[in-house]
């Protein structure tokens, strides 16, 4: 892709998100009359930009991808107007930050090295699973936990040359990512989202260019999810995986930025999403002295060596399967 076709692109991206917002907002929920028969669901752009405080004709070319020389306020304007949340509102602004001219420079970014002493945190960790990921959702560091708890995507035919796992190459081109993760729809359109808030920030990455593309092409679950201009740019909550060797596993992963690293940085345990009652006395242990959230429910289950030594796994297992008692409901899998 040369510099114009790269350009257009971004203009490309500007329009079909804006317009995907401004086609999800009713009149009625911004307090407008319906006004007639619409052509088009949602706002039309006239209401948009009395809402925003600008001309029909400045938005008009808003929308059409000319953001570059646009300021702060007005972007919060529009922001405000189209009901953005907090992600949506970072992508608009990386948008246009991205936009001018001083930012459209091709780039074909070098993955920077994880500092040993992330790496060092990460294998400190024994009772929870962490890796390391960079925006393109390369797995680039990992713990031993983490390692047996993704086992199905470590072994996948989608990994990289260099042995790295994708997440979102696993999850759109592997059939057993169905499998693995209970909730798939809700993981694909969390993943689709992840790519699309990097896709803002690093418009012309080439790797990750590559990437999307290559993802439109081989899968059609991906191309819609891509088209509908959803954006996450942090990404916690609950995780359901149906692991081959353990089973039914339900998580908590919480995303932190680190100081030592540019990537973010990612945790797995199975800390219940609300505190559990708490025990009564004399009830804070299992008859065999285990701490309770990690009390065998069943014969105990354990991953090969291979891929993690000890029981580490299995405890975690069985915590999950604890606390998933304390919650039913619907699951937060943003």
């Amino acid at each position: 892709m040369n510099d114009m076709d790269q350009q257009s692109g971004n203009r490309d991206e500007i329009r079909d998100f804006l317009a995907s917002r401004r086609a999800k907002i009713t009149p009625a929920q911004v307090g407008l009359p319906p006004g007639g028969r619409r052509r088009v669901a949602g706002l039309r752009r006239e209401e948009v930009a009395a809402l925003a405080g600008v001309s029909t004709e400045w938005y008009t070319r808003l929308e059409k991808g000319h953001i570059g020389g646009v300021s702060d306020d007005v972007l919060d304007a529009v922001a405000r107007a189209l009901r953005l949340d907090d992600d949506e509102r970072t992508y608009l602004f990386d948008l246009a930050r991205s936009a001018r001219p001083a930012s459209r420079t091709p780039s074909r970014r070098r993955d920077a090295d994880v500092p040993p002493p992330v790496r060092w945190l990460l294998d400190s960790m024994t009772m929870s699973s962490a890796f390391v990921r960079n925006g393109r959702t390369d797995v680039v560091a990992s713990n031993a936990l983490a390692r047996a708890l993704y086992a199905p995507m470590f072994a996948s035919t989608t990994v990289d040359r260099r042995g790295r796992p994708n997440i979102t190459r696993y999850i759109f081109l592997d059939p057993g990512a169905h499998d693995f993760f209970v909730d798939w729809d809700a993981a694909g359109n969390a993943t689709a989202a992840l790519l699309r808030a990097e896709a803002g920030r690093e418009p012309y990455d080439r790797a990750l260019r590559a990437l999307i593309g290559e993802l439109c092409t081989l899968s059609p679950e991906f191309r819609d999810r891509w088209a509908a201009h959803d954006v996450l740019v942090r990404h916690n909550g609950i995780k359901r995986l149906q692991h081959p060797d353990v089973g039914h596993l339900e998580l908590t992963f919480q995303s932190l930025d680190l100081p030592l690293s540019p990537e973010p940085y990612t945790t797995w345990s199975p800390t219940p999403p609300n505190p559990a009652p708490h025990p009564k006395s004399g009830s804070n242990s299992s008859p065999a002295g285990q701490p309770r959230g990690l009390r065998r429910q069943s014969p105990p289950t354990t991953l090969p060596e291979s891929s993690m030594p000890g029981s580490e796994i299995a405890q975690v297992a069985d915590a999950s399967r604890d606390h998933a008692d304390t919650r039913r409901g619907p699951y937060d899998n943003r």
